[in-house]
């Protein structure tokens, strides 16, 4: 096989390179996820106090918006450690003990499941959230029944998207295995 050109070579070599411009992006969402994680302290430094005199379904509501808060905190480390192992470079940190189970083994493909499903999941939260407060003189002057409609409405996007993309990624293993 003949040797590709000195210009070719040093052009791979800076693409390949450039995906090193990722890493500030990166960062970014460690810092997001630091922000995250203030928004959920805060949430729950103001409700402990109330605890005691906190109705049933507003404790529910309360920790709906903790998980909320929760699974967009997954969500941000899915696409961090993955998205960081895809396209930027590996983690060398060893066999440590606390490392994931899906680190290093997500693939793109299983990265986009993974966002899908945890967006439908916290889309989910969020309108089972507003289902809960139907009737709350407060909650149905911002949500009122078109409000709701199209909230479901976006669920439902979310859903037919997630099931649409597992059907491709079906679709795609069994061309390649035939």
């Amino acid at each position: 096989m003949p040797e590709k050109p000195a210009l070719e070579r040093s052009f791979e070599r800076g693409l390949f390179a450039s995906r090193w411009l990722m890493a500030p992006m990166y960062l970014g969402l460690v810092v997001s996820l630091g922000l995250l994680t203030i928004v959920f302290l805060r949430e729950l430094a103001y409700y402990a106090p109330q605890v005691l005199t906190m109705t049933a379904e507003k404790a529910i509501l309360v920790i709906l918006t903790l998980i909320d808060l929760t699974l967009a905190a997954n969500l941000l480390l899915i696409v961090l450690f993955s998205g960081y192992e895809n396209f930027v470079s590996k983690l060398d940190i060893g066999a440590h003990t606390d490392r994931p189970d899906w680190m290093g083994s997500v693939d793109f493909s299983g990265l986009k499941m993974k966002l899908i499903a945890s967006i439908v999941a916290i889309s989910a939260i969020h309108l089972l959230k507003r289902f809960m407060e139907i009737g709350q003189q407060a909650a149905d002057a911002v949500y009122g029944r078109e409000e709701l409609f199209w909230l479901v409405v976006i669920h439902m996007v979310f859903v037919l998207s997630g099931v649409l993309m597992a059907a491709m990624d079906w679709l795609s293993a069994r061309a390649k295995k035939g």
